[in-house]
Protein backbone atom coordinates (compact mmCIF):
# COMPACT_ATOMS: atom_id res chain seq x y z
CA UNK A 1 0.00 0.00 0.00
CA UNK A 2 1.35 3.32 -1.06
CA UNK A 3 2.09 5.59 2.28
CA UNK A 4 -0.27 8.36 0.48
CA UNK A 5 -3.23 7.50 -1.32
CA UNK A 6 -4.30 10.93 -2.72
CA UNK A 7 -0.62 11.85 -4.07
CA UNK A 8 1.03 9.20 -4.45
CA UNK A 9 4.25 10.19 -5.95
CA UNK A 10 5.00 11.51 -2.82
CA UNK A 11 7.79 9.71 -1.31
CA UNK A 12 8.33 12.34 1.81
CA UNK A 13 6.57 11.89 5.19
CA UNK A 14 5.56 15.26 6.30
CA UNK A 15 8.28 17.44 8.16
CA UNK A 16 7.88 18.83 11.40
CA UNK A 17 8.06 22.17 11.08
CA UNK A 18 4.77 23.60 10.02
CA UNK A 19 1.60 22.97 12.60
CA UNK A 20 -0.74 25.65 14.51
CA UNK A 21 -2.20 24.62 17.75
CA UNK A 22 -5.92 26.16 18.13
CA UNK A 23 -7.66 26.85 21.47
CA UNK A 24 -11.39 28.19 22.03
CA UNK A 25 -12.20 28.16 18.56
CA UNK A 26 -9.33 30.25 17.56
CA UNK A 27 -5.25 29.69 16.45
CA UNK A 28 -2.72 30.73 19.23
CA UNK A 29 -0.04 32.70 18.41
CA UNK A 30 3.29 32.21 18.27
CA UNK A 31 3.78 28.53 19.21
CA UNK A 32 7.74 27.54 18.33
CA UNK A 33 7.26 23.66 19.49
CA UNK A 34 4.85 21.11 20.31
CA UNK A 35 6.60 18.01 22.55
CA UNK A 36 5.23 14.91 21.17
CA UNK A 37 1.63 12.95 21.57
CA UNK A 38 2.82 9.84 24.16
CA UNK A 39 0.43 7.28 25.21
CA UNK A 40 1.61 4.32 27.33
CA UNK A 41 -0.38 1.44 28.40
CA UNK A 42 0.36 -0.76 31.35
CA UNK A 43 0.37 -4.43 30.86
CA UNK A 44 -1.90 -6.71 33.22
CA UNK A 45 -0.24 -10.20 33.66
CA UNK A 46 -2.37 -13.28 34.58
CA UNK A 47 -1.75 -16.66 35.29
CA UNK A 48 -3.86 -19.37 36.46
CA UNK A 49 -2.98 -22.00 38.87
CA UNK A 50 -3.08 -25.06 36.48
CA UNK A 51 -1.89 -22.87 33.39
CA UNK A 52 1.64 -23.81 31.87
CA UNK A 53 4.93 -21.96 33.60
CA UNK A 54 3.77 -18.74 31.82
CA UNK A 55 1.47 -15.73 32.16
CA UNK A 56 -1.24 -14.18 30.25
CA UNK A 57 -0.89 -10.48 29.29
CA UNK A 58 -3.71 -8.16 28.53
CA UNK A 59 -4.01 -4.07 28.66
CA UNK A 60 -4.61 -2.25 31.52
CA UNK A 61 -4.52 1.41 32.65
CA UNK A 62 -3.41 3.98 29.69
CA UNK A 63 -1.56 7.19 30.88
CA UNK A 64 -1.30 10.42 28.68
CA UNK A 65 1.79 11.94 28.86
CA UNK A 66 1.63 15.62 28.98
CA UNK A 67 2.13 18.12 26.15
CA UNK A 68 4.37 21.13 26.03
CA UNK A 69 4.15 24.00 24.34
CA UNK A 70 6.97 26.78 23.54
CA UNK A 71 6.91 30.21 22.13
CA UNK A 72 8.58 33.28 22.27
CA UNK A 73 7.86 35.81 24.98
CA UNK A 74 5.49 38.37 23.53
CA UNK A 75 2.67 40.91 24.89
CA UNK A 76 0.27 37.94 24.29
CA UNK A 77 -1.33 36.83 27.63
CA UNK A 78 -3.09 33.24 26.58
CA UNK A 79 -0.45 31.24 27.94
CA UNK A 80 -0.54 33.17 31.19
CA UNK A 81 -4.08 33.56 31.75
CA UNK A 82 -4.93 29.56 31.31
CA UNK A 83 -2.24 29.11 33.91
CA UNK A 84 -3.87 31.54 36.36
CA UNK A 85 -6.73 29.35 36.12
CA UNK A 86 -5.02 26.55 38.41
CA UNK A 87 -3.30 28.92 40.58
CA UNK A 88 -3.53 32.80 40.73
CA UNK A 89 -1.08 34.74 43.13
CA UNK A 90 -2.74 36.90 44.80
CA UNK A 91 -6.23 35.66 44.53
CA UNK A 92 -8.54 34.09 47.16
CA UNK A 93 -9.27 31.29 44.13
CA UNK A 94 -6.98 28.80 44.29
CA UNK A 95 -8.54 27.12 40.95
CA UNK A 96 -11.30 27.94 38.68
CA UNK A 97 -13.27 24.35 38.48
CA UNK A 98 -15.80 26.63 35.44
CA UNK A 99 -13.38 26.54 33.06
CA UNK A 100 -9.62 25.72 33.57
CA UNK A 101 -9.86 22.98 31.03
CA UNK A 102 -9.75 23.41 27.53
CA UNK A 103 -9.63 20.77 24.36
CA UNK A 104 -7.31 21.40 21.82
CA UNK A 105 -6.55 21.21 17.91
CA UNK A 106 -3.06 20.51 17.04
CA UNK A 107 -2.96 20.87 12.99
CA UNK A 108 -0.06 19.31 10.87
CA UNK A 109 0.57 21.13 7.09
CA UNK A 110 2.57 19.99 4.30
CA UNK A 111 5.02 22.30 2.46
CA UNK A 112 2.34 23.77 0.40
CA UNK A 113 0.41 24.77 3.62
CA UNK A 114 -2.28 22.33 3.34
CA UNK A 115 -3.76 21.03 6.61
CA UNK A 116 -2.66 17.07 6.38
CA UNK A 117 -3.10 15.67 9.52
CA UNK A 118 -4.77 17.00 13.25
CA UNK A 119 -5.04 15.81 16.38
CA UNK A 120 -7.67 16.41 19.09
CA UNK A 121 -6.28 16.68 22.32
CA UNK A 122 -9.29 16.37 25.43
CA UNK A 123 -9.41 17.87 28.93
CA UNK A 124 -6.19 19.27 29.48
CA UNK A 125 -4.91 21.66 32.10
CA UNK A 126 -2.01 23.83 32.94
CA UNK A 127 0.47 22.04 35.64
CA UNK A 128 3.66 23.84 34.22
CA UNK A 129 3.55 27.57 33.51
CA UNK A 130 7.20 29.05 32.30
CA UNK A 131 6.70 32.92 32.14
CA UNK A 132 10.71 33.88 31.41
CA UNK A 133 13.44 31.49 30.83
CA UNK A 134 17.19 32.58 33.03
CA UNK A 135 17.65 36.25 31.82
CA UNK A 136 21.58 36.43 29.81
CA UNK A 137 22.90 39.91 29.37
CA UNK A 138 25.85 38.03 27.33
CA UNK A 139 23.39 35.82 25.83
CA UNK A 140 21.76 36.02 21.85
CA UNK A 141 18.67 34.37 22.34
CA UNK A 142 15.11 34.74 22.07
CA UNK A 143 13.25 34.56 25.20
CA UNK A 144 10.98 31.39 25.49
CA UNK A 145 7.57 30.86 27.54
CA UNK A 146 6.28 27.13 28.38
CA UNK A 147 3.08 25.89 29.19
CA UNK A 148 2.54 21.82 30.12
CA UNK A 149 -0.68 20.44 29.49
CA UNK A 150 -1.90 17.60 31.20
CA UNK A 151 -4.68 15.68 29.12
CA UNK A 152 -6.74 12.91 29.54
CA UNK A 153 -6.59 11.71 26.08
CA UNK A 154 -6.00 12.57 22.59
CA UNK A 155 -6.94 10.96 19.26
CA UNK A 156 -6.18 11.73 15.37
CA UNK A 157 -9.02 13.49 13.47
CA UNK A 158 -10.10 11.33 10.45
CA UNK A 159 -12.34 13.94 9.13
CA UNK A 160 -8.91 15.83 8.00
CA UNK A 161 -8.22 13.96 4.70
CA UNK A 162 -4.75 13.69 2.63
CA UNK A 163 -4.99 17.36 0.72
CA UNK A 164 -4.42 17.15 -3.26
CA UNK A 165 -1.00 18.60 -3.50
CA UNK A 166 -0.79 21.14 -5.99
CA UNK A 167 2.01 20.87 -9.23
CA UNK A 168 3.43 23.73 -9.99
CA UNK A 169 4.37 24.59 -13.68
CA UNK A 170 7.01 26.96 -15.16
CA UNK A 171 5.46 30.14 -16.32
CA UNK A 172 5.39 30.45 -20.13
Amino acid sequence: MAQFSVNASRFDPYKSFKFRVKWDGRYVAGINKVSALKRTTDVVTYREGGDPSSVRKSPGQTKYDPVTLERGVTHDKDFEQWANKVWNYGSNIEVSLKDFRKDLIIEVYNEAGQLAIAYKLYRCWVSEFQALPGLDASGNAVAIQTLKLENEGWERDYEVSEPEEPTFTEPS
